[in-house]
């Protein structure tokens, strides 16, 4: 868990750097209502539908304007971040179907959320290399590009179950983000900033794949399930060895 960047936009210019990625935020999320009333039109659902796409990434922008101090040296937004927060947006229309009543056939819907989902994991491989190209490369773009990611794992681990493909137990590969950070509280050695780390991107990588091919109708119950398994075998271990790493280092950590 990284920790706040020790140089951070403070007074007039972090003000004016949330009024500008509020109003992108706001205007992202118009177009998501657009696209989630045209889907609850579509398959016959309620406004619910919306309102539960809205929450979740109205929660998710708020998120993200309180932690854009990390954002410094950095006093612009970016097209990065606009594309993280899109990102967002798509993953919270995915999130609007957890609960809703599936039609009797659902293939054509896991197909429409199979395509959807990889086009979002896609995605994910331009935010790094476009702020890169305009130099506004921060702490706080790489987090929030990977909380989208942790965002995106937590629901296709909830489609899954909810479209029969694996048991509950797959929510523990959507939880453990969630669980390392909560840990981070309780043990302040677990809070620490990590090492750059192949290992870890293709954990992420390979488990977003992985639960996105879980869903395709072509895969049956038995081959989903073991599948998941995999990919949840593999975040574990790259936790594992996170948590080991920072382990190690705990008593020089907490010295400093």
């Amino acid at each position: 868990m990284p920790l706040a960047a020790q140089n951070t936009l403070s007074g007039s210019p972090l003000l004016r750097l949330r009024r500008a990625a509020g109003a992108v935020a706001v205007a992202v999320g118009l177009v998501l209502l657009l696209a989630a009333a045209g889907v609850a039109a579509r398959m016959g659902w309620s406004a619910a539908y919306a309102a539960q796409c809205l929450a979740v990434y109205g929660l998710g922008a708020a998120c993200m304007l309180v932690g854009l101090r990390g954002h410094a040296p950095h006093a612009r937004f970016g097209a990065a971040n606009v594309l993280t927060l899109l990102r967002l947006a798509m993953i919270a229309l995915l999130a609007g179907l957890v609960g809703r009543p599936m039609p009797g056939d659902a293939a054509p819907l896991a197909w429409a959320v199979v395509v959807f989902a990889t086009t979002t994991a896609v995605l994910d491989a331009a935010d790094g290399p476009l702020a890169r190209s305009q130099r506004l490369a921060s702490e706080f773009g790489a987090r929030f590009d990977m909380e989208c990611d942790a965002l995106l794992v937590a629901v296709l681990c909830l489609l899954l179950v909810q479209f029969d493909k694996a048991g509950a137990w797959v929510l523990a590969a959507g939880a453990m983000r969630y669980a390392f950070v909560l840990a981070g509280r309780a043990w302040p050695w677990i809070d620490r900033p990590l090492f750059p780390s192949w290992r870890r991107k293709a954990a992420c990588v390979a488990q977003i794949t992985l639960l996105i091919v879980c869903l395709g109708p072509v895969i049956a119950r038995p081959a989903s399930q073991a599948i998941a398994a995999v990919g949840l075998a593999m975040l574990g271990a790259s936790f594992f060895v996170d948590l080991l790493w920072l382990y190690r280092r705990r008593s020089t950590e907490l010295q400093i």
